[in-house]
């Protein structure tokens, strides 16, 4: 079998901006992007970070009126129906209620349904005033297409995030994501949200496919530059521009993912772990007078 038929598919990232408050128009701008890559031919598809509500809430009672249970929410159901129709499979960043309890989500749907939710575990500066930390773990859904598992922004600031999905066999990270600017960002080099997708593409050969919204909210801006990234680490799609809306696809041999463990007759990424180091390091007390 040639090496590019073995588990080919096209992964497709959509770049937009969400409106604080208008789920119904962010839901259907979001329907409309989706057919437009299944018009180009894609099989998995990622929408941004809180694609549904927006990201800037002002208070819990904003929040909270614009979650939904995963198994009620209209936008789960929306996206499932192109799901459906179009033969897609879509991971896209949802406010998800939990009973009480809000999180910031990433619902993982297939053409037969809703297959779970990955729940935003490292929670980023006001975002701790509505969503509570993800307490489900890193899990990887296993599909027709491949390995898939999810990140949220944050997330791919910790190394451990992108190693739990690769310990369990993650082909493709899909990455959800709201980028903010970093301080003395240089303008002639990628964007650090870049970078740290870049290494840890290669660090653990695993494809990654972030969505990143663009636009002002109450003040706080937006980065753009959604990007799908190689099992090698290198940009296969974009980045796209930090402003306007953007379909990113790119065709890749998730297959590609397991076999570039194997760096030489040698190394191989997973295998070479020193565990027996690892935890009694990672477990140790820290050292007084270091933070």
């Amino acid at each position: 079998m040639p090496r590019s038929a073995e588990a080919e598919i096209t992964v497709a990232c959509l770049q937009f901006e969400p409106v604080i408050g208008e789920r119904d128009r962010n839901v259907a701008l979001g329907v409309d992007m989706l057919e437009q890559a299944a018009d180009a031919g894609a099989d998995l598809v990622v929408l941004p970070e809180l694609a549904d509500s927006g990201y800037v809430f002002e208070s819990r009672e904003e929040a909270f009126a614009l979650a939904g249970e995963p198994d009620t929410s209209p936008t789960i159901r929306a996206w499932s129906k192109v799901a459906a129709e179009r033969n897609l499979h879509i991971v896209g960043g949802f406010c998800e209620r939990a009973g009480p309890v809000l999180y910031n989500s990433a619902a993982v749907i297939a053409p037969d349904g809703l297959l779970g939710v990955y729940r935003k575990t490292h929670l980023w500066s006001e975002e701790a005033l509505y969503f509570e930390p993800g307490d489900a773990g890193f899990p990887v859904f296993r599909t027709r297409l491949g390995r898939i598992a999810a990140l949220i922004c944050y997330d791919g600031w910790f190394p451990e995030t992108w190693r739990l999905c690769a310990v369990q066999g993650a082909d493709i990270v899909c990455v959800p994501t709201n980028w903010v600017p970093m301080p003395n960002q240089s303008a002639h080099l990628p964007a650090m949200s870049n970078i740290l997708c870049m290494a840890a593409a290669h660090a653990n050969s695993m494809f990654i496919a972030a969505a990143c919204r663009v636009g002002v909210e109450r003040g706080q801006t937006f980065i753009g530059q959604s990007l799908i990234i190689s099992n090698e680490g290198w940009p296969v799609a974009g980045p796209a521009p930090a402003e306007g809306e953007a379909l990113l696809t790119a065709r890749i041999n998730l297959a590609e993912a397991r076999r570039g463990r194997s760096l030489n007759d040698f190394n191989q990424l997973l295998r070479d772990r020193r565990d027996d180091l690892y935890d009694a390091a990672l477990g140790a007390t820290i050292a007084p007078g270091w933070r």
